[in-house]
């Protein structure tokens, strides 16, 4: 059975409206704190799409207001499920910006579980999106994706495996520092900005890195801002894929 679902979420964000509308209705400006890779054709009718891990998903451009309004929709599939994306833009006194975002559709028989996934994810989001504009305005970042399937329900042991590999405790603080050195890639040195039983993000200098386990996979999903990053998709691919082998 399907259900329908709506999560509103609002943020103030320390930016122009101008930048936060770069930020969420162009594709480098998603791929600058939202997983996957991104394309949007900029106008009402036109197509967004997203691809994560090589899954490609397409949407409408529903609505398409510069500076104010962006919103985007699925098609309905055969068992009624969607997914639509509204954002809404104020800008405020003092250069910030009020960002409304509701993200509503139609969920499959597993409902509940995927309502969760996706309540408990957009706090999350709207935070990178926050650190992006924060520290690195301006910038548009490389977004590296790596995943590796464990075959499990859960295991704490991914999460005992990410935080030791980051040299965490395991309920790892914010503003903790974090220096590792994984093989092939410059040395990763910075403070953890969000920290939950399931995802830790690290903010350096250039870039944005998150380590996010959930039950069945391990997922990497970096925004790199630095003109060397080519290759290092390949390269945490293979870290992530070492560290949880050695973790078995």
């Amino acid at each position: 059975m399907t259900h329908p679902f709506e999560i509103e979420q609002e943020t103030t964000l320390p930016a122009s409206p101008e930048q936060v509308w770069a930020a969420i209705a162009t594709g480098p400006g998603i791929e600058s704190w939202f997983m996957g890779r991104h394309e949007v054709e900029p106008r009402e009718g036109g197509t967004a799409a997203m691809d994560i891990g090589g899954n490609t998903e397409e949407s409408v451009v529903t609505a398409y207001e510069p500076g104010k309004r962006f919103a985007t929709r699925t098609a309905t599939g055969e068992d009624g499920r969607f997914m639509a994306f509204e954002y809404l833009i104020e800008g405020r006194d003092g250069g910030s910006t009020v960002l409304r975002m509701v993200h509503s559709g139609v969920l499959g028989d597993d409902w509940q579980d995927e309502y969760d996934a996706l309540r408990r994810g957009w706090p999350f989001h709207l935070h990178t999106l926050r650190e992006y504009l924060t520290h690195f305005p301006g910038r548009t970042g490389v977004p590296v994706f790596a995943m590796t399937h464990t075959g499990e329900r859960f295991s704490q042991q991914d999460h005992a495996a990410l935080t030791r590999a980051l040299a965490l405790p395991a309920e790892a603080p914010i503003g903790a520092r974090v220096h590792i050195e994984p093989p092939g890639l410059p040395p990763l040195d910075g403070e953890v900005t969000w920290s939950d039983n399931q995802r830790i993000e690290v903010r350096t200098g250039d870039g944005l890195y998150t380590f996010h386990h959930l039950p069945g996979a391990v997922l990497l999903f970096h925004h790199l801002f630095r003109t060397d990053a080519q290759g290092a998709e390949t390269a945490w691919q293979q870290w992530l894929t070492s560290l949880l082998t050695e973790r078995s």
